[in-house]
C-alpha cells in the first residue's frame, strides 16, 4: 500500500493505492501554508486515516525541488519553501518519500494510463492560472531527482508581434523575474492580459473562451493572437524532445475547441508531420495529481 498525496496551496488531496488504477480518495485538508509542523501533522493525520502501515508516500505538490541541493521552490507553501523537504518529511513521518512537481505527475498520469498511453516520449502541458510541462520517456519522469525539464512557460520567447494580421505584443512582466515569457501569456492569466491589451476590455478566461465559441469577433481576434503566441514554442519543445503525443491539462483544457485550435496550428509547424490529432485533451480528468503520485510510487519516476 502507498499513501499519495496531491498538494497545492489550498487543499492535501490524499488517497489509498494498492496500483495506479486502483485509488481510494481521503477527505482532503487545508494546506497549512506557514506553519511546517501543522503540514506535516495533516499529512500524519491522513496516514492515521488510511489505518495500517504504508509501504511509502509518493507526492505531486507545487513547486520544484533542486535536483543539485535537493531544496524545494515554492511560493505557494512559504512553510516548505527552501526545505529539503523529501528528508525532513522522511525523518517526520518514518517513510520512504518520493516527490514530483504536480506537472511532472500530470505528464506521468496520462503517459501511464492516459492520452500518451502507448507512446515513448510523451509532453504533458499544463494551461492553467499559468504554463507549465513535464516529459515523459519510457514510462519514466526525465525529473527522476527533480529539476527544471519540462518548464516551458519560463524563457523570454514570446513572440512580440502575433496574429494575422500581426499585431504588437507587449513582454509582459513575469513571476520567475524575466519579461516576455511564455507564462505570461499563455495560461488563463495570460489569456485575460491579451484580451485587455487588444480591447482594453477585462474578462475572465472562461467568458473570453465562450464569447469566441458564440462567434464574437474581439474574443475571435484574441484567441486567433493567443493560439499563434502559444504554438511556436509548443512546437519547438515537440521537435526538441521528439513528443509524439502532447496531452493537455489545467483549465483552458476544459474547452475542447481551444485545444483542437492549438492542435491544428502546431501541427503546422513541427517538422515531423502528423496525420492525426498530436496535441491532445488529457484523459485524466479526476485527479491526475493523486493518478501520477501513484505511478510515482510504484516506480514511474527513474
Amino acid at each position: 500500500m502507498i499513501l499519495c498525496f496531491d498538494i497545492g496551496g489550498s487543499a492535501i488531496k490524499g488517497a489509498i493505492t494498492h496500483s495506479p488504477e486502483r485509488i481510494f480518495p481521503l477527505p482532503r485538508r487545508e494546506t497549512p501554508l506557514t506553519d511546517f509542523r501543522r503540514f506535516v501533522e495533516a499529512m500524519e493525520s491522513m496516514i492515521d486515516e488510511a489505518g495500517g502501515i504504508p509501504d511509502g508516500v509518493a507526492i505531486s505538490i507545487t513547486g520544484v525541488i533542486d535536483p543539485q541541493t535537493g531544496r524545494i521552490k515554492c511560493a505557494n507553501i512559504p512553510c516548505i519553501d527552501g526545505r529539503k523537504l523529501t528528508a525532513e518529511l522522511e525523518a517526520a513521518l518514518h517513510l520512504p518519500v518520493v516527490i514530483a512537481n504536480d506537472a511532472d505527475c500530470f505528464a506521468l498520469a496520462e503517459a501511464g494510463i492516459g492520452a500518451g498511453h502507448g507512446h515513448r516520449i510523451v509532453f504533458g502541458a499544463i494551461l492553467g492560472t499559468g504554463v507549465g510541462g513535464g516529459l515523459v520517456v519510457d514510462g519514466r519522469l526525465i525529473n527522476a531527482d527533480g529539476g527544471f525539464a519540462g518548464e516551458w512557460g519560463h524563457g523570454p520567447v514570446a513572440a512580440r508581434e502575433a496574429g494575422d494580421p500581426p499585431i504588437a505584443i507587449p513582454a509582459f512582466d513575469c513571476g520567475c523575474g524575466q519579461r516576455g515569457c511564455v507564462d505570461t501569456i499563455g495560461g488563463a492569466r495570460g489569456l485575460e492580459r491579451l484580451h485587455v491589451a487588444l480591447y482594453g476590455n477585462a474578462l475572465a478566461s472562461h467568458e473570453i473562451i465562450e464569447a469566441w465559441e458564440r462567434g464574437n469577433a474581439e474574443a475571435a481576434r484574441t484567441v486567433e493572437v493567443y493560439v499563434d503566441l502559444v504554438s511556436s514554442p509548443l512546437a519547438l519543445v515537440i521537435n526538441i524532445t521528439g513528443a509524439t503525443i502532447v496531452p493537455v491539462g489545467g483549465g483552458l483544457s476544459n474547452s475542447e475547441a481551444l485545444v483542437a485550435e492549438i492542435d491544428r496550428t502546431v501541427r503546422q509547424r513541427v517538422l515531423r508531420r502528423f496525420d492525426r490529432p498530436l496535441v491532445v485533451r488529457g484523459e485524466c480528468r479526476l485527479e491526475p495529481g493523486l493518478i501520477g503520485a501513484a505511478l510515482l510510487g510504484f516506480g514511474g519516476h527513474g
